[in-house]
Order: C-alpha cells, then structure tokens, then sequence
C-alpha cells in the first residue's frame, strides 16, 4: 500500500508539480472555451445546408460522413504535420481549432439535423402565416424548439468534445494531459496523471450530472 501510494498519490511530488497541472488546466478551459462555440456554429450551419436542395443536400451528407468517419486524432495530425507540405501552416492552436471544427461539427450537424426533423411541420407553416420571414421562424420558432428536443443529446455531445480536447497534447499544445506528462517525465512518478484525471473529473462533473437530470426528465415526459 505504501508502495501505491508512493508511485499514484505522492503529495511531495503533487506540492512540486500543481503549477504546471494549473497552468495546464487554465490552458484545457480556454481550449473548450474556442472548440465548443465554433463546433456548435459549425454543425448548426451543416444542418442548415441539410435542409437545401438535393445535390447540396448529398454533398453535405457525403461532408459530415467523411468526419465522422476519420479518428479526431488522425485529422489532427494531418491538419498540422501535413499541410505544411501544401504551404499551409495552421500552428497548433490553429490546427487544434480546424480539427474540432470539422470534427465536432459534423457530429452537431447530426444532433442539430434530428431536432429540426422532430419539429412538426405546421410550425414553419405556422410561422409563415403570421408573416415572419424564413430567418425570423428560424430563430424564433423551430430553432427553440429542436434546442428543446436534443439537449441532452448537445450536452452529451459537449462534454465529449472537452474530453476530446486532450488530444491537443498531441502537437504540443500545453493542455491538462501535456502539462502532466511534463511533470511526469520530470518526477518520474505517476502522480501528476493522477492528479489530471481528477481535475477532469472535477471540470466535467457538473456536466455529467446536468446531462443525468436532462436525461431523467427526457425519460419522465416521455412516459
């Protein structure tokens, strides 16, 4: 027991390395704080295209496959250690920021496809007769609702993508999981990897348990 504590929970070790696990989470909240937003605009814009004509339709389908399709980790790679081989060169912020934007987008595009598609038909209709433009039912009518309808599904969603964002640590960017396998490679100790997964848990607990009541009343109404 001594042993395991020494090797997962050394409180010497965690009082020399907190600074960076700090910095690193500060850096995986700012990180959510730019792919959240441009994931969610991104997958809203998709399921907009969605509801256009046929071929944009198809291509738009064929778009959001390919993304899902395609490991988030192997995109990522691509975006930043290939593309410098075309002549572009996103850094690894900005590769971090087109990866989830294709990535998550897609992903959101299909949540936001499916609580357009539970709207009843007569209120776009509705809406129409009472003289609001497209935009306007758009935004105050049918977008609402399908907010309504999928916000367990957005909120699970979320809180993949800012579990997701530890793949940053990947092209350097000093994230949470970076920071500690820093402080890892320093202390050759496991601690600081311990102490990251708690500061996970921490950071996505009130998401869990706002996802759990979500879910519970989704349940209740839908008895």
């Amino acid at each position: 027991m001594a042993d395991f504590a020494e090797a997962f929970l050394n409180l010497g070790i965690l009082s020399e390395a907190w600074w960076l696990l700090a910095m690193g989470a500060g850096r995986t909240i700012a990180l959510s704080l730019l792919v959240v937003p441009i994931g969610l605009a991104a997958g809203l814009g998709l399921a907009l295209l969605c509801r256009r004509g046929p071929a944009i339709r198809r291509a738009t389908a064929l778009f959001v496959d390919l993304f899902r399709a395609l490991p988030p980790l192997v995109l990522l790679i691509l975006l930043y250690a290939g593309l410098p081989f075309a002549g572009i060169n996103l850094g690894a912020w900005g590769s971090v920021a087109a990866c989830f934007l294709l990535n998550s987008g897609a992903y959101y595009c299909e949540v936001f496809r499916a609580g357009l598609k539970g709207v009843p038909l007569g209120q776009e209709d509705a809406a129409a007769a009472l003289g609001l433009r497209p935009v306007q039912a758009l935004r105050l009518v049918l977008l609402p609702q399908a907010v309504r309808l999928v916000l367990p599904d957005l909120v699970s969603n979320t809180l993949e993508v800012v579990k997701l964002t530890s793949i940053a640590s990947v092209v350097s960017v000093a994230e949470l999981l970076f920071q500690a396998r820093q402080a890892q490679s320093i202390t050759y100790n496991a601690t600081p990897i311990v102490a990251a997964a708690l500061t996970y848990f921490v950071l996505l607990w009130p998401l869990v348990r706002i996802l759990s009541r979500l879910e519970e009343a989704r349940l209740r109404s839908s008895r």
